[in-house]
């Protein structure tokens, strides 16, 4: 049974595994606090928990005023993930996205109906309706309620959502004032390959992978310089967070996107942005026909 850690500080403790297995540290190597903080974006106290958490499961040793120092070998750590378990708020978050996909409620609703509907306490439900008010996919009523935001229908919204992101995220990439944060690429390339090593990708909370697709393409458009470009894609993030939501059902595909990611990551790393945008250009053309040749189908 895994020691009790919060859902943050489990999925931390993944990702100093995924900095780990990428650095290929050895048995007995020193894991500084601060050095895995400034890597990570957080603070130590985070850090030292996820750590700790690690020492709990033998990972990794906690020697007293001398810190922690790795366990286990390379090998062996490939077989390591920590599972991350949903939440209530998560799983009322995921099922109310996924009936609206597939047309079982009705635009507005009230408190009261949603509670009833899913047997949700008052807790749970106010804090899952104020991350779909959060991530753009309802809106309070004037009078009492909520309401489904507005969204066109779902086959035209992803074709020409696909059609405009095509346009503009392989030209971003060559913007004169793109400049790339390294740090920031190589904790997102962590992150996708976190999703490539792991032994069940459709295990993974869906939530999280729709975050490591929208981070990436967020962060190549902050990289543009050009603000316009980033509320652009963010825009976009938010549309396919409702049109997308359920669509990661494809084993095969979502590896395939995480590899082809991590591609484009390594190549603006390496100062190749015009095979980069190539790469972005094939990669959204991909998506872009899939999403023309099942609406062509459904005719």
């Amino acid at each position: 049974m895994l020691p009790t850690a919060t859902a943050s500080g489990r999925r931390l403790a993944n990702q100093i595994l995924d900095l780990i297995r990428e650095a290929r540290f050895e048995p007995g190597h020193h894991l500084r606090e601060q050095q895995l903080a400034d890597m990570l974006g957080v603070s130590r106290t985070p850090v030292r928990a996820a750590l700790k958490l690690l020492a709990e499961l033998g990972i990794i040793a906690a020697r007293r005023n001398q810190g922690f120092f790795l366990q286990k070998g390379f090998d062996e750590l490939q077989r390591i993930s920590i599972d991350i378990p949903a939440s209530s708020d998560q799983d009322l978050y995921e099922q109310l996205v996924k009936d609206r996909i597939a047309g079982k409620l009705p635009d507005s609703l009230t408190q009261i109906e949603i509670a009833q509907r899913y047997d949700a306490d008052r807790g749970v439900l106010a804090r899952t309706l104020l991350r779909l008010s959060e991530d753009g996919l309802i809106a309070r009523n004037k009078g009492h309620g909520w309401s489904f935001l507005p969204t066109l229908n779902t086959d035209v919204a992803l074709s020409n959502g696909y059609g405009f992101r095509l346009m503009i995220e392989p030209a971003a990439l060559l913007a004169e004032g793109f400049h790339a944060d390294k740090q920031a690429l190589k904790r997102l390339r962590l992150q996708h390959l976190y999703l490539l090593s792991h032994p069940d990708i459709l295990a993974v909370d869906s939530r999280q992978i729709f975050e490591t697709d929208a981070r990436f393409h967020e962060m190549l458009a902050e990289c543009s310089g050009n603000v316009f470009v980033l509320q652009s894609i963010q825009q976009q993030n938010r549309l396919r967070r409702l049109l997308e939501f359920g669509s990661y059902t494809n084993k095969a595909r979502v590896k395939e996107w995480c590899e082809e990611h991590v591609a484009i990551i390594d190549a603006v790393m390496a100062g190749q942005r015009e095979q980069a945008a190539e790469m972005m250009r094939r990669h959204l053309h991909y998506a872009y026909q899939m999403v023309l040749d099942k609406v062509s189908r459904a005719r």
